[in-house]
């Protein structure tokens, strides 16, 4: 049992560190016409520090950090309510392994979904500050462009020849149309 539990943790915590985050910009910049490829390189690696401080963490070591801190705080969580279950049934300190070993599990596991959106937010903002920054160097941002929606306005048609408007439905101070031409 207890060997089956631990190459559990150990396929998790395995595959949990093979989800990475990209440690650069994931959006496409070309620099701008006529500019030297060697300044826009410079520009590059200027604008990646920036983006770098500007979030203050590498997305991976947010992920990591969170994964970490998920495992740490289930783990605490386990073995406390695995103590306290296991002197309700006679043996605290068994009840405390068992709940250390399923709380380190499922907290690996959130901290690990956690890790992944707090690495995704943290790719997010680097992107844009990274986009900023080129684009203040005068570099070109390929984009999608919307066109304008254009709507054809077309008279409505005519009423039914038997259509009456009824006074009823008028507001008072409504002038009467005119009748419809013959």
């Amino acid at each position: 049992m207890v060997k089956r539990s631990v190459a559990s943790i150990l396929v998790l915590l395995t595959v949990g560190g093979c989800a990475t985050v990209p440690t650069g910009p994931s959006v496409m910049v070309l620099p701008a016409p006529g500019k030297p490829f060697e300044v826009f390189q410079t520009e590059e690696i200027t604008c990646r520090q920036w983006a770098s401080q500007q979030i203050g963490l590498a997305p991976q070591e947010t992920a990591n950090q969170a994964t970490a801190t998920g495992a740490a705080v289930g783990t605490l969580i386990g073995a406390a309510a695995g103590a306290a279950i296991g002197a309700a049934a006679g043996n605290a300190a068994t009840g405390a392994a068992i709940g250390a070993g399923s709380g380190l599990l499922v907290g690996t596991a959130t901290g690990a979904n956690a890790g992944q959106v707090y690495g995704y937010e943290a790719q997010r903002r680097y992107d844009h500050a990274y986009l900023q920054c080129m684009y203040a160097y005068g570099n070109q941002i390929p984009g999608t462009v919307r066109r304008a929606r254009r709507f054809r306005r077309s008279t409505p048609p005519p009423p039914p020849p038997d259509y009456e408007q009824s006074p009823q439905n008028l507001p008072e101070n409504y002038p009467t149309p005119p009748p419809p031409p013959q």
